[in-house]
């Protein structure tokens, strides 16, 4: 007997009218963070519609759906000095390991190399495990000296009240391996 094979995710960019669905898929994956030391995540509320919208004109909006065109999954991001700038990355926690991040942040790669860009960044909990941890497994690295566009990122969540003690900035190089030499 053979087991069936887990389905692939189609990534696609997001559509407006799933505009609420990306909503609800962030406010549910924040759910996790309940019993955490950053619980007060979970009653964050998700991202405005207007910013989602303005991401969706951009091409920064994509979502990973399985078994239908529902989205289970959704990445955030822009352009931000050489990179593109991670801003969310959400799975909807019944659909958790089975890579729709990864397929998400693979994706948004290939779309910052054909933008000519050097990496992909983002901000993230040291020690959350499906935060810094696990973008480490996927290929993320720390970033010791913060480039002025990340410093500046860092002092507007600071200014959001962030504890930056509590998260690091990474980088995941879309060029390959002579990029990061």
């Amino acid at each position: 007997m053979s087991l069936p094979k887990p389905a692939h995710p189609r990534i696609r960019p997001a559509l407006r009218p799933e505009l609420p669905v990306i909503r609800d898929i962030e406010r549910e994956a924040a759910q996790r963070f309940l019993g955490s030391p950053e619980a007060w995540i979970a009653g964050d509320p998700p991202a405005p519609e207007r910013l989602l919208e303005a991401r969706l004109e951009e091409g920064g909006l994509w979502v990973a759906c399985l078994d239908g065109e529902r989205p289970v999954a959704a990445l955030r991001f822009r352009p931000l000095g050489d990179s593109l700038y991670i801003e969310q990355l959400d799975v909807l926690p019944a659909f958790g390991g089975r890579r729709l991040g990864a397929a998400l942040l693979d994706r948004a790669g290939d779309l910052a190399r054909q933008a000519g860009c050097a990496a992909l960044v983002l901000s993230t909990f040291r020690d959350i495990p499906w935060n810094a941890p696990w973008y480490a497994r996927i290929g993320f690295e720390v970033i010791d000296v913060l480039p002025p566009e990340l410093e500046t990122l860092r002092s507007e969540h600071l200014a959001r009240g962030l504890d930056e003690s509590r998260r690091v900035f990474m980088r995941r190089s879309v060029q390959g391996p002579e990029a990061d030499a």
